[in-house]
């Protein structure tokens, strides 16, 4: 069985989740998402996909040669098995591949497990090691549990959607998949810990330690990050509005127009370095002033700061206006798009700017964060085509040539 999980010799280099196997049975972004990060350290990840047409996500967005480029940083450092789940040999399958994982990862609505025949109660009795985790809008309990649940509503039930918007005007998304991504790394968090637990569980009865169910659920992924939103309606009856570009109770931080019609994010809230920001745009004497010495006096008068910063950086393009504050040491950026990034010589420096090729042309993808210092994570193979590993992971599980043939003549797998 172990077989089933090799990863191949990638060099010398060990990597801090070499040797973990895992069973990704998830599909778009949380789940899937969750997976990648594991696999980017070391993870063998055996991604189950449906045989008719795969993840969803290979047909997401652009695409190159008939895939979505988004499935090369998705997928990568994966193997894939097309497997139809609803078929009972299907699921015997997983059944067997779960005898021998360390880590199970889903994120379908609650329920959809049992449906199968997977439930994780009867996975753990089999192997009492397994961790499984399992990512669902609203998670496994609770009176929304079976109630669709996507990334976009996750983030306005979060509280994240109220706050981004300009006062007055219609609430907007950030732009990524920002609720997905939360829950894939709040599940990360919980499959590391549950490791962790494990480690600590090993016992004569128990060789391997012991797993547990992960019950990550978008909404509180997102409300996780709200800070202290809660605490102020608690204490104060204070409902947190949306403030644009500010950064509200906290002054001055915002954006500022230039005179190239661009803008410099300006973060000038800390006490010393709201003296210096003063001193470089020309108003010392607030510098010096006692009831702007601390945050509660400036946002007292953050209008009348926030006039005067932008009356001097409308005078400057936005590059001006950077070299400026960076001589001050007064933290402050540009606001950048994807052209700023690819071009950025820090994000080179960084290894952030990965380039691979996908069938003879070049490809810019992410880097893998976060670095570690001795057990980095690595690229070590392009996201997998199709039911690529479909025929080695089923050998390795020791069906013979003649019954994977007839597993694939019936559609159980591709």
């Amino acid at each position: 069985m172990d077989s089933a999980w090799a990863g191949g010799d990638h060099g010398a280099m060990e990597q801090a989740l070499q040797g973990l196997k895992v069973i990704e049975l998830g599909q778009l972004i949380a789940g899937p998402f969750a997976a990648k990060t594991l696999a980017d350290f070391g993870a063998d990840v055996v991604k189950i996909e449906p045989p008719q047409s795969g993840d969803p996500l290979r047909q997401w967005r652009m695409m190159r040669d008939g895939t979505s480029v988004w499935w090369q940083v998705q997928s990568r450092n994966k193997r894939s098995v097309a497997l139809d789940l609803r078929t009972e040999q299907g699921q015997e399958i997983v059944r067997a591949l779960c005898l021998e994982a360390d880590v199970l990862i889903e994120n379908f609505r609650p329920g959809a497990l049992e449906g199968w025949g997977l439930d994780p109660e009867v996975l753990l009795q089999a192997n009492p090691a397994l961790i499984v985790l399992r990512i669902s809008g609203y998670g496994q309990t609770g009176p929304y549990r079976d109630k669709p649940g996507f990334g976009v509503v996750a983030e306005a039930m979060g509280g994240l959607r109220h706050l981004t918007a300009e006062p007055g005007r219609v609430p907007v998304r950030v732009g990524v998949s920002i609720g997905d991504t939360l829950a894939g790394l709040h599940g990360v968090i919980g499959v590391l810990l549950a490791l962790q637990a494990r480690r600590a569980s090993v016992s004569e009865a128990a060789p391997r330690g012991l797993g547990q169910v992960i019950d990550t659920a978008l909404y509180e992924a997102v409300f996780n990050c709200m800070e202290s939103l809660l605490p102020e309606f608690s204490a104060f009856g204070a409902v947190r509005q949306a403030a644009g570009s500010a950064l509200p109770g906290i002054a001055p931080s915002n954006a500022y127009r230039c005179a190239d019609g661009g803008y410099a994010l300006i973060a000038g809230n800390g006490d010393s370095i709201f003296k210096r920001l003063m001193v470089c745009i020309g108003r010392a004497d607030w510098a010096d002033d006692p009831a702007l010495a601390g945050n509660a006096g400036r946002v007292a008068e953050v209008e009348r700061i926030d006039a005067a910063i932008g009356q001097w950086t409308q005078n400057l393009t936005v590059t001006e206006v950077l070299q400026a504050l960076d001589d001050a040491a007064v933290p402050a950026g540009r606001i950048y798009t994807i052209e700023d990034i690819a071009n950025d010589p820090h994000y080179q420096a960084r290894e952030m700017l990965r380039s691979i090729q996908v069938q003879g042309a070049p490809l810019l993808v992410p880097g893998v964060v976060p670095k570690l210092s001795r057990t980095p994570g690595v690229q070590r193979s392009l996201a997998p085509a199709l039911g690529e590993h479909t025929d080695e992971v089923l050998r390795a599980l020791k069906l013979s040539e003649e019954q994977i043939s007839g597993l694939r003549a019936a559609g159980v797998v591709r």
